[in-house]
């Protein structure tokens, strides 16, 4: 009987231990690695010109006076609001475009089964894992010869180049997992495909669309090639680009401005996410159960 009690006081010592040797201190070393450059942009945004490199009086994890000169020289003395602005009418508008045509290829390939639909759901796949660094100089080209260059609109019709595939290649998984007795049964009542599709597939979807919804919004967001490449004005250009040419002038690097920009560039990412969490943990972890 004292060796049972032994063993069992012992293996509610070390429950405890293993639970924060296994679980929480991962989860502690995640968290901080995950949220330690957030804090770094943070405190750098608020810290004083003369507190930014002079780590012999001023540790360099905090900050001592802090100032919003860096945040009001972003907003007031650059174009960083139409940079914001710029960002997000590319990012929406591209994504709405990606989504409509990944909705319409992902059904196609996946539920009307076709000849040689899986071999094309494979190169649509494939398309998105080209570089986009390969793809810009031919879509420059284009850009040039169709004479929307230095536009917002180049943007907004280069980025689905990358965001459809992907978007489709989500899709095509989340459409296989709805049950195909849904479909026959629609079928047999009479229902046309377009009905179908807006009317039992979307709906059943939604987590679906959402998760590639954010995925193509933060990857128009954050893209930085393409708005290199195909932007010249400061007016046009979007918040990934204008932080990093317009406030590096030569060896001068405007690192409050910089990280403020950058800080406020990630809040909108930040909110999508938290918004649409709960459709995003859903779309990762299943579908419609037959």
């Amino acid at each position: 009987m004292a060796t049972e009690d032994n063993v069992s006081a012992l293996e509610q010592f070390e429950s405890p231990a293993r639970r924060i040797l296994m679980v929480w201190l991962p989860l502690a070393v995640f968290v901080f690695v995950l949220l330690f450059p957030f804090y770094w942009m943070a405190i750098t945004a608020v810290k004083p010109d003369n507190q930014l490199t002079d780590y012999n009086n001023y540790s360099p994890f905090w900050v001592v006076g802090p100032t919003l000169d860096h945040i009001r020289f972003l907003l007031f003395e650059t174009t960083y609001p139409r940079w914001m602005w710029n960002t997000v009418i590319v990012s929406v508008a591209s994504t709405v475009i990606s989504l409509v045509a990944a909705v319409l290829a992902a059904y196609a390939i996946e539920r009307l089964r076709f000849r040689g639909s899986r071999v094309t759901g494979l190169l649509i796949f494939l398309a998105y894992l080209v570089p986009p660094s390969i793809l810009f100089i031919p879509l420059a080209f284009i850009v040039f010869q169709v004479g929307i260059f230095d536009s917002r609109l180049a943007l907004i019709l280069t980025y689905p180049t990358f965001l459809i595939p992907f978007c489709t290649w989500l899709l095509m998984g989340y459409f296989r997992s709805i049950p195909y007795e849904l479909e026959e049964s629609a079928l047999v009542d009479g229902a046309t495909r377009w009905q179908i599709l807006t009317k039992i597939v979307l709906p059943l979807a939604v987590p679906g669309l959402i998760s590639a919804g954010i995925f193509a919004f933060t990857l128009s967001w954050n893209e930085f090639i393409y708005a290199l490449t195909f932007i010249s004005s400061s007016e046009n250009k979007t918040v990934p680009v204008g932080v990093l040419t317009e406030l590096v002038r030569g060896d001068i690097y405007e690192w409050g401005a910089l990280m403020s920009g950058a800080l406020l560039g990630s809040l909108p990412v930040v909110i999508l996410y938290s918004f649409f969490v709960d459709y995003y943990v859903s779309s990762m972890t299943g579908a419609v159960k037959e």
